[in-house]
């Protein structure tokens, strides 16, 4: 038995080594996904103004960002998108700080959290339009309202799984609150924490381009999301499709530098276990 387990073991790890790599996978994946765009494109006799081919996309590519145009929306959007969620993230820690320590606390933050999580950002657009105007104000506040709550939610989750010994260590300390937060909540629940960001920047990001695409800023101050919205009043559907293209190679990235952070914290302090 000992020598077919071994040999299962080492079939195991022979399989394992042959294996391609994900990244070469999931790019294997997306050269089936623009071939099969291109053939759609090609042979399904689709108008031009309705969709745009990989390679007229490519080029509107090529041509948006060489002239900085591209760039630039997508800097403003990414701004955006920071402090928005930066905000969120301060707010939301705030609250699930204040629901760690109290009862009051954990009520407001379930009311708070039952009422507007629900409320998608993009519908509190007219009112953000009265209170600020068209500009990037707008946009941002938007981007908080959107992101506080899964940050706020979360953290106050992970502040929840911590065990009565480990408070009552911080307690005979005598760690101040603020103390207790910062040393001992806050690391021992950042595997909710992260959750929550991977949420609060994915809604986010979306809520940044919606917005910007409804009343966007213009010209200089235009984002993504404006960038899109100027191609389709031009009849420009490359370059529509050239903003998509960015949106999501952007929430790859983002989602990537998530996986890095959680690998180097989490899995190697032994708090989740790798993929």
């Amino acid at each position: 038995m000992s020598v077919l387990q071994a040999a299962s073991a080492k079939t195991v790890r022979t399989k394992k080594g042959r294996s391609l790599p994900a990244w070469l996978r999931q790019l294997f994946f997306g050269l089936i996904l623009l071939l099969i765009w291109q053939c759609y494109v090609s042979f399904s006799g689709a108008s031009a103004l309705l969709i745009a081919s990989p390679l007229a996309t490519l080029q509107a590519l090529y041509a948006d960002i060489g002239n900085g145009q591209l760039i630039s929306a997508t800097l403003i959007s990414l701004q955006n998108l920071a402090i928005g969620v930066g905000i969120g993230i301060a707010l939301g820690v705030i609250l699930a700080s204040f629901a760690a320590f109290s009862r009051p606390g954990r009520d407001l933050l379930t009311l708070l959290t039952s009422l507007f999580s629900p409320l998608p950002g993009i519908a509190i657009l007219p009112l953000t339009m009265l209170w600020f105007g068209l500009n990037s104000a707008a946009i941002i506040f938007v981007v908080v309202y959107g992101s506080i709550w899964p940050i706020s939610a979360n953290t106050e989750t992970g502040f929840r799984t911590i065990g009565a010994t480990t408070r009552m260590v911080a307690q005979n300390l005598g760690l101040s609150r603020i103390q207790t937060v910062r040393d001992v909540f806050l690391p021992a629940a950042l595997p909710h924490i992260l959750s929550g960001l991977r949420l609060a920047w994915a809604f986010g990001w979306r809520t940044v381009v919606g917005a910007e695409i409804v009343f966007g800023v213009a010209g200089s101050n235009g984002g993504l999301g404006w960038y899109i919205n100027n191609a389709r009043y031009f009849l420009n559907p490359p370059a529509i499709f050239a903003g998509l293209v960015i949106i999501s190679l952007l929430g790859i990235l983002l989602d990537t530098l998530f996986q890095w952070i959680e690998r180097q914290t989490i899995v190697k302090w032994g708090m989740k276990q790798a993929h």
